[in-house]
């Protein structure tokens, strides 16, 4: 029985890496149609849409037949309630990704945004596609460091949202009212397309540690306040401490 189960687990972690190639893809195609304003890559990315929904149907099957049927416990139990989270992010990663491709193809053969600011979605491609790869990867190996970073990353990618907002709301705007508000939703897609990103990295956290990111960090900071003290603590017990036998332990 517990093979069965452990084959079944294995399965549903497997199918969410599938569905986080399938989103990546979908956003390396928007991003190719946006950039280029590629009418081959925007009917490509959103071509994967069908086969992205099978993947979601079958993940949720998956959630409940291991929930109602198996009853996990513990680690397996957390496993499965962070991978039903996670399936809902890939999903909403991949509509904001379809989202990028419908404007690219709405606009063809013009530009979604003013060329000026082609540079901006640039950086916002490559950021989300790093922040993609990374998330793959954490899923095939769960590493606490890694996951962490991508919050820095995800702060850049705010950081070009802000910007371009700024460039929108309080300063000249030299384009038509057609190109603000596709920049505007634009750079919104991308934005959130990170967010979800640093929500599956949470999950890969707590399903290593069973903490949070903001409750991982804190007790990170503690474990080092208490190795630094008893570091400190030892130290002046080598250099003063006069007994004849071993010191006392605390």
């Amino acid at each position: 029985m517990r093979t069965a189960y452990r084959e079944h687990l294995d399965a549903f972690a497997h199918d969410l890496i599938i569905m986080c190639d399938m989103v990546r893809d979908i956003m390396a195609g928007a991003s190719d149609a946006l950039l280029r304003g590629s009418l081959e890559s925007a009917e490509g990315a959103l071509s994967l849409a069908e086969d992205l929904n099978e993947v979601r149907t079958r993940c949720d099957e998956r959630a409940v037949e291991l929930l109602a049927l198996e009853g996990p416990v513990a680690r397996d139990l957390r496993q499965v309630i962070s991978s039903i989270y996670i399936v809902e992010d890939f999903d909403r990663m991949g509509a904001l990704a379809m989202h990028v491709a419908r404007s690219a193809r709405r606009r063809h053969p013009d530009k979604a945004v003013p060329a000026a600011l082609l540079g901006y979605f640039e950086e916002y491609a490559r950021l989300t596609q790093d922040m993609a790869e990374k998330t793959r990867n954490l899923l095939i190996d769960p590493d606490v460091d890694v996951a962490m970073v991508l919050s820095d990353e995800d702060d850049a990618v705010d950081d070009l949202n802000d910007h371009l907002l700024t460039m929108l709301t309080q300063r000249e705007w030299k384009h038509s009212t057609r190109e603000a508000v596709d920049t505007a939703m634009l750079s919104r897609f991308y934005e959130r397309y990170a967010d979800h990103c640093v929500n599956v990295a949470a999950r890969i956290v707590y399903l290593t540690t069973g903490l949070m990111p903001k409750e991982y960090l804190a007790k990170q900071e503690r474990d080092e306040a208490e190795a630094d003290f008893q570091a400190r603590f030892e130290a002046l017990e080598r250099q003063f401490y006069r007994g004849p036998t071993a010191p006392p332990e605390n």
